[in-house]
């Protein structure tokens, strides 16, 4: 059995063996066996919509004695909370906005979070009960912006689909989710995802260091509507260190939600983190869920999704017939088609939206499929995007062999 210090010393003295979740699969998918001496940190990451994430705001807004106290907090439009401290006649706002909060059907608490850490100025308006106050800030200007997860990198998470013939609008879908059986929308990026391969919290814990949204952060603990076989977890980073190529905003059909990302390194450091390793895609069970009672009705896996399947949409731009509006730049949730009808890779998270609406068939990708009894449920929508993953197990494991992002134990383990 090894020790974390021990792992530690390797990485200090450039020794150590660490490989992406990715990595680490394929060569054990290839037939190359593996010993707990053979490798020393795996890291493993996700990315995808993650409801339960809000972010926590001070910033100086007027001068002292402007307003006694907000009674009324908006940022570019959409709703913070004031508080819990209430500044009074301080000139300052202290603000929890949410992930899910909107502005409108367009645009919620997820853009704002990438807006502001893209170094934009955002609007804020205050009321005051009294009268209506507006500035503008930037992520520079605040003293303190932490974002938080109540609950993040879900093991096990449905295929959502269904039953009924009537359309259902749902924040599992971009334009309505068809049935009966027509089509899934799935979420989860397998066997990569920190939980799946930590899955009754062996490593992980209260303490554990995770690179969330590409900064340094932690696990607080337990994520709210966790089971044992569903977990997930609670984190913070602070923002003014967040990639905001890895964070965003997602439109469904029933409206904004807010994506996140999340790495985090699992130290090899006896036979059962080892075992819980080498775990395949086609290991890790996924509930097919109804979307209307939200319970599950069956069950598939996510070889089903991520195995011999494209995790990015191509793009043959030669097959455009120049619709007179072009109904995939209306419809994709990222607005990541450019007018040219090209891919703008920086917000596109291969969700396959352009895939099953581009009558010419610009946009291609093979999304994998579900068997649900007799049944063959195509993927249409992916909720996670598994390349933005593998870059987020690619930029941790560059951070841990730069000396960049630290190891160390946890303060208490996760029950």
């Amino acid at each position: 059995m090894k020790s974390l210090s021990i792992v530690n010393k390797k990485i200090e003295e450039g020794q150590a063996t660490v490989l992406t979740a990715d990595e680490f699969k394929k060569r054990v998918e290839e037939g190359e066996k593996f010993t707990v001496d053979d490798v020393d940190v795996v890291t493993t990451g996700t990315f995808g919509i993650m409801s339960g994430t809000m972010a926590v705001f001070n910033f100086p807004f007027m001068p002292p004695n402007t307003f006694e106290r907000a009674k009324a907090v908006f940022m570019n439009g959409v709703p913070a909370f004031p508080g819990p401290c209430p500044n009074e006649r301080l000139g300052e706002i202290d603000a929890v906005v949410y992930g899910t909060s909107t502005r409108d059907s367009s645009y919620g608490g997820g853009h704002l979070f990438r807006d502001l850490v893209e170094g934009k100025s955002v609007h804020i308006s205050v009321d005051t009960g009294e009268k209506v106050l507006e500035s503008y800030i930037s992520l520079t200007d605040m003293r303190y912006a932490v974002m938080q997860t109540t609950r993040a990198a879900f093991r096990n998470y449905h295929a959502m689909v269904n039953p009924d013939s009537t359309e259902i609008r749902t924040i599992f879908s971009v334009t309505g989710l068809k049935g009966p059986f027509k089509e899934a929308s799935v979420s989860g990026c397998g066997s990569i995802n920190p939980l799946e391969n930590d899955p009754d919290f062996h490593v992980i814990g209260v303490g554990t260091p995770v690179l969330f949204n590409g900064s340094n952060g932690y696990v607080m603990g337990i994520g709210t509507r966790a089971s044992k076989k569903k977990p997930n977890i609670s984190t913070f980073a602070n923002m003014k260190y967040m990639d905001p190529t890895l964070m965003g905003g997602f439109i469904t059909s029933h409206g904004p939600e807010c994506l996140v990302s999340i790495g985090i390194p699992i130290p090899v450091l006896d036979e059962l983190t080892l075992m819980n390793l080498l775990k395949q895609n086609s290991d890790s069970p996924m509930p097919v869920t109804d979307i209307r009672t939200r319970t599950p009705i069956g069950e598939s896996d996510y070889g089903c999704i991520w195995d011999k399947t494209d995790i990015m949409v191509r793009v043959h731009k030669e097959l455009c017939i120049n619709c007179d509006e072009c109904k995939v730049r209306s419809l994709c949730p990222t607005c990541a088609i450019t007018e040219e009808y090209d891919i703008d890779r920086h917000y596109c998270v291969n969700c396959g939206t352009c895939v099953n609406n581009c009558p010419s068939h610009v946009f291609t990708a093979d999304m994998g499929r579900i068997t649900l009894g007799n049944d063959i449920i195509p993927v249409t929508l992916r909720q996670s995007d598994r390349s933005r993953a593998i870059r987020v197990c690619s930029m941790l494991k560059r951070k841990i062999i730069k000396g960049e992002f630290n190891l160390n134990e946890r303060i208490m383990p996760i029950e």
